[in-house]
């Protein structure tokens, strides 16, 4: 059904949602959605860097922390 409409639909579409909501409303709605993209990215920004601050300190962690001995266990 979707795959029907066309450019002449989209653009009679578009007329209608103009006519009914005002350049006004859209304009604002379009703010909103444009402030939530933009509240997306940064916290997808902020996830990264947690998570590679993480890595970072899992890495120091996880250093190897055998006692050098010279001795070895004989068995």
């Amino acid at each position: 059904m979707l795959n029907n409409i066309g450019l002449p639909g989209l653009l009679l579409i578009a007329i209608v949602v103009l006519v009914l909501f005002g350049r006004g409303k859209i304009s604002s709605l379009m703010g909103e959605v444009g402030k939530g993209i933009t509240a997306f990215k940064k916290g997808v920004d902020d996830g990264k860097k947690e998570i590679e601050d993480n890595a970072d300190v899992t890495a120091e962690a996880a250093r190897d922390v055998t006692p050098e001995d010279d001795k070895k266990d004989k068995v």
